[in-house]
């Protein structure tokens, strides 16, 4: 039940005060969810359009939701089945997890990501280029982001 009326409550706000580029949804279900963030400015998925999955868990907000691109993105911390590599989507000791948290958060700190990669905590190892040849990730990751997620 709380896990019910905080979803709601959530969801309310995301549709009524969204957060800056991001959109969530209800996908049919109250546990499933979708959202989409745009890429940022002067970044390269900038234009591009991101779908995520949205799988909130029984024990939330417990434990965190299980969130994944949908969307192809060429990214170091995200890998091909779409599975992000961020502290806050992980429970303690690894991860930063807490019951405080909400989508709204979870979805800014992946466009944070998306903007500011973490080549230290690569999901993806061949994208090694982020730390040794930013004009290729830059590259590849702009024509990913054409091909994947252009309007």
């Amino acid at each position: 039940m709380q896990r019910a009326s905080r979803l709601t409550r959530e969801l309310s706000l995301l549709a009524t005060e969204p957060p800056p580029g991001i959109t969530c949804w209800q996908n049919g279900q109250l546990d499933d969810l979708r959202a989409q963030i745009l890429g940022g400015v002067d970044t390269p998925y900038e234009k591009g359009i991101f779908n995520l999955e949205i799988i909130v868990p029984e024990r939330y907000p417990f434990e965190p939701p299980k969130i994944r691109f949908l969307t192809p993105i060429y990214h170091p911390n995200i890998d091909s089945a779409g599975r992000i590599c961020l502290d806050v989507l992980k429970l303690p000791p690894k991860g930063a997890w807490r019951p405080s948290l909400n989508i709204s958060t979870l979805l800014t700190s992946i466009q944070l990501l998306m903007a500011e990669p973490n080549p230290d905590d690569p999901l993806m190892a061949n994208i090694v280029q982020y730390k040794y040849n930013k004009q290729l990730f830059l590259l590849n990751a702009r024509e990913w982001t054409e091909k994947y997620a252009g309007q």
